[in-house]
């Protein structure tokens, strides 16, 4: 019902997914209605960057935010960490142009919040509450969003590989908890076979079977194996979750995504924002918002 910010900075070190260079992330508290705000100090001047859809500049393999020259990469596992926890407002300072990876998860940026602890602010929380249908649709892929009276996801992916195949994944309520606890340890993913092309393009140059589920042309490499038989499509809802936080409020409605992606995500993020008509913003929570108060009242005179 409230914004909701860290309560003291927290900083971890790791190094970029597809740069390969060491970068240091700070958190910091922010005041109510700031939003969530990446900032890179390594420039001379600092230069800020919101989390904002009009802010993405590349959905290449990871969603790259940018403004002028400066630009912070692999921003979705922090971003679905903050917006599946519930953070309204947050500064992110990086020194670096690509966030770290650390365990190709959003695991270890959820441990990094609860340990700087969650503070409720005094402003009230506006939803964004989706009042009809819209959908994005490119040949066998299709992604859409209708309304619901919370958010909930349906999610498939379909490889044709022995190891992943199809899986299909249905969560009617994507709370907080429900994604610290089987949503954000699911790790990227990636194809042997395609290695050699993404370093040549200049891509995963920092991956490694420590941040990464690698996949030859028939099993999982990775000595430890999968953390979930399905960490395909639970992956691709925590890259959604952390797309769905370039609206700049928390959704309330129903996602549907067919062979998804980041560029599907953002499609769907970029259309939402162009059909205003399709949803209202803060109705529902000012309706909850005035029943507290009215029922405080009640308790008050009783």
């Amino acid at each position: 019902m409230f914004q909701q910010t860290i309560s003291e900075k927290v900083s971890c070190t790791g190094v970029g997914l597809h740069s390969g260079a060491p970068t240091q992330l700070t958190l910091h508290p922010a005041r109510s209605n700031t939003g969530i705000v990446f900032v890179r100090t390594d420039l001379g001047e600092p230069v800020e960057i919101p989390a904002h859809s009009a802010e993405v500049a590349s959905t290449a393999l990871a969603t790259t935010l940018g403004r002028g020259a400066a630009t912070v990469g692999t921003v979705e596992h922090l971003l679905a960490a903050v917006y599946g926890l519930g953070i309204d407002n947050v500064r992110i300072e990086i020194d670096g142009p690509e966030l770290p990876v650390m365990d190709g998860s959003s695991a270890p940026f959820v441990y990094l919040i609860r340990s700087a602890g969650i503070f409720q602010q005094r402003e009230p929380r506006e939803m964004l509450r989706i009042g009809r249908k819209i959908e994005v649709t490119d040949g066998l892929r299709r992604i859409s969003i209708e309304p619901a009276p919370e958010f909930r996801v349906s999610y498939a992916v379909d490889f044709d590989h022995p190891g992943i195949g199809r899986q299909e994944l249905y969560v009617p309520s994507l709370t907080p908890e429900h994604f610290e606890r089987e949503i954000s340890a699911a790790r990227t993913f990636g194809f042997l076979r395609e290695v050699n092309a993404m370093w040549d393009a200049g891509f995963a140059r920092g991956g490694s079977l420590d941040n990464t589920v690698l996949l030859d042309d028939e099993k999982v490499v990775n000595q430890g194996g999968l953390r979930w038989t399905d960490e395909f499509v639970r992956h691709k809802i925590l890259d959604l979750c952390g797309d769905l936080a370039l609206l700049g409020r928390t959704v309330c409605g129903h996602v549907r995504a067919e062979r998804g992606g980041h560029e599907m995500h953002q499609r769907l993020v970029a259309k939402i924002l162009a059909t205003p008509d399709a949803w209202t913003i803060g109705e529902v929570n000012r309706r909850r918002y005035g029943d507290l108060i009215r029922r405080a009242a009640q308790v008050a005179r009783a």
